[in-house]
């Protein structure tokens, strides 16, 4: 069996190249295909990669610094990458992978991280994020194009696999399909003691507006004798430090064995963002870090309220502010080991195991259905 693994692009190590490394430990001699590709050396490594096989994006010009002026491009360079000589194809998408073209005896197993989340439900809010009224009024037409793409190519996958229910919502609403569930795997601890805990909150994430690092910072204006730590950077870096009080220090950008000891050592986790699964919650869980979370989205999936986290109503400061004493009032109550056992469901393993299962299931599905199929070597279902 021929396998073949398409990833939207490479340019940086997240969860969704997690996913990729985790897919490869399945099935380690597929063929990577991308839109294109400019990950570094160490973390080809890190990830397990060897060779991709790009579009012809990877030559034009600027890709690497302002890849998302290419999005009207990346339909037509996705169905590009000829995948004809595959018996299996597995697409991890959070963008257009899932659009790859397969033919009828092909098998296409689409994991979906999310519909393209700024041409759908979340266009409204990205569009209103750019100071530019030209932008907008290009991006319109633009991103209605691309929905219409988006929707005739939901179809093409055998399979779609979500990484959340709150994302498997979203796509029986713009895909009228059903998915699966199966969690993305989360890089948990291996710490064999845990570290003394410190005194301080953490917020931990790219600066960018839609993470609502502001809500939380403005939180703890409130709260003047807490101490919270803001890890990561980006565009509202300067802005953040400019509104925030003596109790609120920033890290900046961290490496992850120091954001795991910040993590093992706080004495909650605050995310304030709306996200389809939100791994780095698992992670602050695996440390034995109880989490303080927006009670929408895929955190409602990861967090256990009140016995691993707590959850706030809406992401503004006087609702966290709220969540943070309730937090401090019940703080006895929550244990290190529960929050470990709420991460365990998450591990690498169990989402091989489940990846394994249900392109196995897809298989054996595709012998039953087809009429006049005579058992080959081609779809085995031994696993990686």
């Amino acid at each position: 069996m021929r396998v073949a693994i398409v990833h939207d692009w490479l340019y940086t190590v997240g969860g969704a190249e997690r996913v990729l490394q985790e897919i490869l430990r399945c099935y380690p001699d597929a063929d990577v295909f991308c839109l294109f590709d400019f990950l570094t050396a160490e973390d080809r490594q890190k990830i397990g990669l060897k060779q991709t096989r790009t579009s012809f994006l990877q030559k034009l010009p600027f890709v690497q610094r302002a890849h998302r002026a290419y999005l009207p491009l990346m339909p037509l360079a996705i169905e590009q990458l000829d995948l004809s000589a595959y018996d299996l194809i597995i697409s991890s998408s959070y963008a257009v992978a899932k659009g790859i073209l397969a033919g009828p005896d092909q098998l296409h197993i689409s994991y979906v991280h999310s519909p393209i989340r700024y041409a759908w439900d979340l266009q409204h809010a990205y569009l209103a994020r750019s100071r530019n009224p030209l932008t907008r009024l290009i991006a319109r037409p633009l991103l209605h194009r691309l929905r219409i793409w988006d929707a005739r190519t939901a179809s093409g996958p055998d399979l779609l696999l979500a990484n959340s229910h709150f994302v498997a919502r979203r796509i029986r609403k713009v895909y009228g399909r059903k998915a699966a569930v199966l969690y993305p795997p989360a890089n948990l601890s291996d710490r064999s003691e845990a570290p003394v805990k410190g005194d301080h909150f953490l917020a931990a994430s790219r600066l960018v507006p839609y993470k609502n690092i502001e809500a939380i910072v403005r939180a703890f204006e409130a709260l003047p004798d807490q101490h919270l730590i803001v890890a990561g950077d980006g565009p509202e870096a300067a802005h953040l430090r400019k509104i925030a009080g003596a109790n609120v220090s920033f890290a900046g950008f961290v490496s992850d064995s120091k954001l795991r000891d910040l993590m093992a050592t706080a004495r909650a986790f605050v995310f304030a963002a709306e996200e389809d699964f939100g791994i780095i919650s698992v992670e602050a869980q695996s440390e034995g870090t109880p989490v303080l979370a927006l009670g929408r989205g895929g955190s409602c999936e990861t967090v256990i309220d009140g016995r691993t986290g707590l959850f706030f109503d809406q992401p503004e400061g006087p609702a966290i502010a709220a969540c943070v004493r309730r937090f401090l009032s019940l703080e006895g109550q929550f244990s290190a080991e529960n929050c470990k056992a709420q991460a365990a469901k998450f591990s690498p393993e169990r989402f091989r195991d489940g990846l394994r299962a249900h392109v196995n299931e897809t298989i054996s599905a595709y012998k039953s259905s087809v009429v006049g199929y005579v058992p080959r070597d081609r779809f085995s279902t031994e696993g990686g």
